[in-house]
């Protein structure tokens, strides 16, 4: 079982009994004590549980704010971040967005090229791109993937949009996670979301993270792409004050602060 598997195994006991043993994990699992207790110190690690004696407690994460709260939250820093990554991309290409505040604004800017087709699971972002252009010439595209609709973050998921992104393979991933990790990677907080992140990023020649200075050196709930899967990484100028970042310049291939 890869560990990934396991710490969603070990999410879901704990989100069903609140406390696990080593013992029940062992069992559950069918995977050695230190297994279990490797597994438990890097969930401790990323926020998600506090060790105790012979096992593990639940620790009830916070979730990241709905979408109308974070498109009005650090727009310089953003807009800032939009520009320097849109500067990466060239004219025809074809991208995958996911759904957040700063790919609201990346859209934006992209539509300034020509010749693009964004491939999104969000409605904010397909709308916006496909209002971008309107009443120019631009030859722009715009492919919204279908599936559930998750209402806080106004954006498609589920099996439906997987098997969507599984059709297409795209230039770019131009993807903003929840927290940015040197030693975790690129995370979401929720499960959906990071399935639909995991794919694009599968999906693209090249990974691009868009994450603003208050991710940097964040951990969240689910990794979906390891530093070493990541080609280039954008932040902001605050992002310099940071440790997390001398972690990301040694971690990751790229990293520009913009």
């Amino acid at each position: 079982m890869l560990q990934e598997e396991r710490f969603l195994r070990i999410r879901s006991l704990l989100a069903t009994f609140s406390r696990l043993s080593v013992e029940r994990v062992m069992q559950d699992l069918t995977v050695s004590r230190e297994t279990v207790r490797r597994d438990l110190l890097e969930l401790e690690g990323l926020g998600e549980l506090r060790r105790v004696h012979g096992g593990a407690v639940a620790i009830k994460a916070e979730p990241e704010p709905p979408l109308a709260v974070r498109l009005v939250a650090r727009q310089r820093e953003k807009r800032a971040i939009a520009k320097a990554a849109v500067a990466l991309l060239r004219p025809g290409q074809t991208i995958f967005m996911d759904a957040g505040s700063t790919m609201s604004i990346c859209a934006e800017e992209i539509g300034t090229l020509s010749g693009m087709t964004v491939i999104t699971n969000s409605l904010n972002i397909a709308l916006k791109f496909a209002g971008a252009g309107e009443g120019r010439l631009t030859g722009n595209q715009t492919i919204l993937l279908g599936g559930q609709i998750d209402v806080k973050a106004q954006a498609t998921c589920g099996d439906t949009t997987v098997e969507a992104i599984r059709r297409y393979r795209a230039d770019v991933a131009l993807l903003s996670p929840v927290g940015l990790h040197a030693k975790h990677g690129a995370m979401s907080f929720e499960h959906h979301e990071a399935t639909v992140a995991r794919a694009m990023a599968e999906q693209a020649q090249q990974l691009v993270l868009l994450a603003d200075h208050a991710k940097i050196g964040q951990a969240s709930r689910v990794t979906y792409a390891r530093t070493t899967d990541i080609d280039v990484v954008v932040t902001d100028a605050k992002a310099r004050e940071l440790p997390g970042l001398s972690a990301l310049r040694k971690a990751c291939e790229r990293v520009i602060v913009a």
